[in-house]
């Protein structure tokens, strides 16, 4: 964030979320990070007045947001597109309830998966839970957009879903100050079980509530500020929403607009007149045709992924030559960008789990983390990835699948974080079903890939304050785990002895790998030591190259190179590491057998 004025700001659109809530009077916020919702919660936590927390996942995110609601006072809730599939179930239900205090739940989309396993589009969980969305464009939409969010929960009695996407996450614009909103419910408790309680009876009724909520919506949305046509050439008009209205506006400026930023419900009535004032309408929109198909079932004809990607991030040049092509030859010139494949850092204690994984006869059922990259050359060891917590669970269907007498082995691998957001059901599910399979649990103390936020084993808050540190190993023996294994991950050929041992056992086990992640901060203090090749002493066995450290790098030989530089005709090369890279996790040294990598000491 950066000031640009006493009134106005340089801010994100996760800045700028975080400034609405503040302004929108908020005073309980939860949910687990993920890319590109985590600068939300980040940001929100240094705003005075309001608790911020990040929960185990976003199903218990979602449900403290609900709770905090129900005691009068207005709730946030924020995650990833793929969080709300972790939420949807209180979620459908929290839409029957309704609200005592008003109830938000972002939803940060990832078109383009920058970051995520899939590209879903969750604008349809507003439509199947009969809750109204708004999408803002802008950082200064989103902020305003959110304040409107609470009002309207309050009003309709209601949860609400404000949609975000990656550009509007990240993208930077000017942010005005405005005036902290009241909420117009009173924080307390009031016992109104017909209202909270959904037994069969009570949702019957409630679900005759949610349908006339959806009319009354319906109504509102009509003239809400937020939908509103933008006048211009009549010979083509657009229907579009959130960050899709800015690539409309680039490539056809001249053009008549309908911008909803309440994109569910649908203005029925302002998008007939809309389109009877043009005389041909596109729908421009990223992922799924979701208002061209509502748009369509009004009897309105209309171009849309006919024309449109339906996958992907859309940008100006994309919208431009999709609805005229050729069009961008001279306007837009691509620009080729160097390759910047993905890595584990140097020293990240994962790198020697995988390294032994590789090395051994097993499946490797993998989870979402830091850790994913273990799948990439040189290390190639996982086999399957599927979601959060996932891991666990495959693991055990496989074994059984594979029956006992298999000589197929099947280890799991999950992180931390991870672990605690939904693997520990799988372990309970493993041990109550004794499936003979491993699960190696990856504690580097932090959840590292969203940006090193705490959880409940990291001994710290989203503030940074003192936190009871849960301890992974009697959680694993307290679900009946009997063979529990802890190592240091960075002494390979020792953690190589332990995983073997565990995998050749016939009942559940786990093995914990523990070592801090190398960008905590106080890893970065650490002292300034590394290791380093003393080359005389390198053979060329290539085993510390396999490791796949950035900080090694390899010299190939020119023919005769290796005589002349008095090492053995048939060596092809030496490894050389890069001192100010390296940071000082020894793997590499764990590994050489002739002595030519020593620690350099101060």
């Amino acid at each position: 964030m950066t000031k640009t004025s006493d009134n106005a700001l340089w801010m994100s659109g996760n800045e700028a979320l975080a400034l609405g809530a503040f302004e929108a009077g908020v005073k309980v916020a939860s949910g687990y990070p993920g890319t590109p919702s985590t600068e939300i919660l980040e940001n929100l936590c240094t705003y005075e007045g309001v608790y911020t927390e990040w929960a185990p996942n976003e199903k218990v995110g979602l449900e403290v947001a609900i709770g905090a609601c129900f005691a009068g006072v207005r709730a946030l809730a924020t995650m990833k597109h793929v969080g709300v599939n972790v939420a949807a179930d209180p979620l459908f239900t929290a839409s029957y309830t309704g609200v005592c205090g008003g109830l938000v739940l972002v939803t940060a989309d990832d078109p383009e998966m920058h970051s995520s396993q899939n590209e879903q589009d969750n604008r349809n969980y507003a439509f199947a839970a009969k809750l109204p969305m708004f999408e803002p464009s802008d950082p200064m939409e989103a902020k305003e957009m959110l304040k409107a969010a609470f009002e309207m929960s309050e009003e309709l009695d209601t949860p609400v879903m404000l949609r975000i996407t990656t550009r509007v996450a990240h993208v930077k614009g000017v942010v005005s100050r405005g005036e902290k909103t009241v909420s117009h419910a009173s924080c307390g408790i009031s016992k109104v079980p017909a209202k909270l309680v959904m037994l069969p009876s009570i949702a019957r009724k409630r679900r005759e509530v949610v349908e006339e909520r959806m009319r009354t919506c319906r109504e509102l949305v009509e003239t809400a500020s937020y939908n509103r046509i933008e006048t211009g050439d009549t010979k083509r008009g657009f229907i579009t929403s959130g960050v899709s209205y800015l690539y409309v506006k680039e490539a056809f400026p001249e053009a008549a607009v309908l911008k909803l930023g309440v994109c569910w419900p649908l203005p029925e009535q302002k998008i007939r007149d809309f389109a009877a004032s043009v005389e041909e309408l596109y729908i421009v929109e990223e992922l799924d045709p979701f208002l061209e198909t509502h748009i369509k079932a009004m009897g309105i004809a209309c171009h849309g992924k006919d024309c449109i990607p339906n996958m992907g991030e859309l940008n100006t040049a994309i919208v431009r030559e999709a609805i005229d092509p050729g069009s961008t030859k001279k306007i837009f010139a691509p620009i080729e960008l160097p390759p910047r494949p993905p890595n584990m850092c140097a020293g990240c204690p994962h790198r020697g789990i995988f390294f032994n994984l590789s090395r051994m006869k097993v499946f490797v059922s993998g989870d979402i983390g830091c850790y994913t990259l273990g799948f990439l050359p040189p290390l190639s060891a996982m086999d399957a990835c599927v979601c959060m917590g996932a891991s666990v669970s495959m693991a055990h269907g496989m074994a059984k699948a594979l029956g006992e007498d298999s000589h197929n082995k099947v280890v799991s691998v999950i992180g931390d974080s991870t672990f605690i957001h939904s693997g520990i059901t799988g372990l309970i599910n493993t041990v109550y079903n004794n499936s003979a399979s491993t699960l190696i649990i990856l504690d580097n103390r932090i959840t590292a890939m969203t940006g090193q936020q705490p959880n409940p084993a990291s001994g710290s808050t989203i503030k940074g304050e003192a936190a009871h540190v849960l301890d992974i190993e009697a959680l694993c023996r307290a679900v009946g785990v009997k063979h529990v294994f802890v190592v240091n991950p960075h002494d390979v050929p020792e953690t190589r002895r332990v995983l073997k041992e565990a995998v050749e056992l016939t009942e559940p086990s786990v093995v914990i790998s523990r070592a801090p992640c190398v960008l905590l901060p106080e890893m970065k203090l650490r002292k300034p030591v590394s290791y380093f090749t003393n080359q005389e002493n390198c053979v060329g066995c290539m085993s510390c190259i396999r490791l796949g450290c950035p900080a090694i790098s390899w010299t190939t030989f020119e023919e005769g190179e290796a005589e002349r530089r008095g090492y053995k005709k048939s060596q092809k090369g030496i490894s050389k590491i890069d001192e100010i890279v390296c940071n000082d996790c020894g793997q590499c040294a764990s590994l050489c057998k002739f002595k030519a990598i020593t620690r350099k000491e101060e």
